[in-house]
């Protein structure tokens, strides 16, 4: 948090003056204060600019052009609620009050998000047909359909940006256009996205060929369709620290058979019978953490999917690793997933919506 001694002006401060704080400042933002410091508005670059265009003189008092509301946050809140805030809101500075409204400091978007970057890129396969999920995919691509208030896509690229990870790498092909519109370079969204155009299909692995500097640091790649809560630095860590040449997300799926099986000894007689036997099993996720070099096995201008290149990593020092995850995950294949993930989406992912609320003032 820093300090707010040289942008803090008062009620009847000029627009000039206004604007020679915020230019002499990094912060740039104006914050108008009372006699004892209690915040009474606020004053960007932009809110001047606009009332310049609308002919207010530059000796009219701030109070003309000022947010009179201000979002502003607690003196105890801590920086990543700050940080959390200022992304839903859509603002890059936070002023932080005391109980009494007087402004203690400020928190800056860029301070908090340049603290946590991480050097990896990420690459999301997003471009699939999602056939399974027609006439839902008709004229949209699986990625961009709205699960909760947003496309599935959008929910994955925010969850990656608050563990620091702001480099995207989007690999597209079906209705590409629709996702490069809407995303553009990723500046709206906090992060930096660039696209791998598939011209024809080249799987969940061939896509990674398209990549025409490969990065020093592990690449994350994942599947454009799935939602979870994994912990995506923690995952980062363990990579780091097993040193496999790639590490697999795996999650347990269960299949429990619905009859009784029926179990046979060497001479074909009855020798046990097991009710609705539950199995266990461990399944890819979908997620992938793969050291940049072992991207050379994949073959150039063909289709190859993960399972393949994985085959071929198993034979690498140190070989495929599993980090297995226990949060929520939902891989939206089918309509049925779909329709579940929107259930869920409340409970999973809106679950910082009260701290908003209890920060926010």
């Amino acid at each position: 948090m820093r300090d707010v001694s040289k942008v803090c002006i008062r009620p009847d401060a000029t627009l000039l003056e206004a604007l020679q704080v915020i230019n002499n400042d990094v912060l740039q933002i104006a914050l108008v204060v009372n006699d004892v410091r209690c915040l009474q508005g606020t004053v960007t670059d932009g809110d001047i600019r606009r009332a310049i265009l609308k002919g207010l003189p530059l000796n009219a008092p701030v109070t003309q052009v000022m947010n009179g509301s201000p979002i502003t946050i607690a003196q105890t809140a801590k920086p990543k609620e700050a940080l959390f805030l200022m992304q839903a809101k859509g603002i890059h500075q936070i002023p932080a009050v005391n109980e009494s409204g007087m402004v203690v400091g400020i928190h800056v978007l860029s301070d908090l998000i340049a603290s946590k970057v991480k050097p990896h890129t990420v690459v999301i396969m997003a471009g699939g047909m999602g056939t399974r999920l027609r006439p839902l995919t008709q004229e949209i691509p699986k990625p961009m359909l709205k699960v909760g208030d947003k496309p599935i896509l959008q929910t994955i690229i925010e969850q990656l940006r608050d563990h620091g990870l702001i480099k995207i790498t989007l690999a597209v092909n079906y209705l590409a256009e629709q996702i490069e519109e809407y995303f553009g370079d990723g500046n709206s969204f906090g992060v930096k996205i660039n696209y791998l155009k598939e011209k024809n299909r080249m799987g969940t692995a061939g896509a990674l060929t398209l990549i025409e500097e490969l990065p020093e640091a592990p690449l994350l790649v994942m599947n454009g369709d799935i939602l979870t809560n994994v912990d995506f630095s923690q995952l980062l860590q363990f990579h780091n620290t097993e040193k496999h040449a790639v590490t697999m997300c795996v999650r347990n799926y269960d299949f429990r058979v619905p009859y009784g099986v029926v179990i046979l000894d060497e001479d074909y007689k009855v020798s046990a019978i097991e009710e609705k036997p539950l199995h266990s099993f461990l399944v890819s996720a979908g997620i992938y953490v793969i050291n940049p070099d072992a991207i050379s096995l994949i073959p150039r201008d063909s289709y190859f999917d993960m399972p393949s290149f994985l085959e071929l990593a198993k034979n690498l020092p140190n070989g495929v690793g599993c980090f297995p995850i226990h949060d929520y995950w939902i891989d939206i294949g089918e309509n049925k997933e779909y329709q579940r993930a929107n259930a869920d989406y409340g409970r999973v992912f809106n679950e910082h919506a009260q701290d908003i609320r209890a920060y926010s003032r």
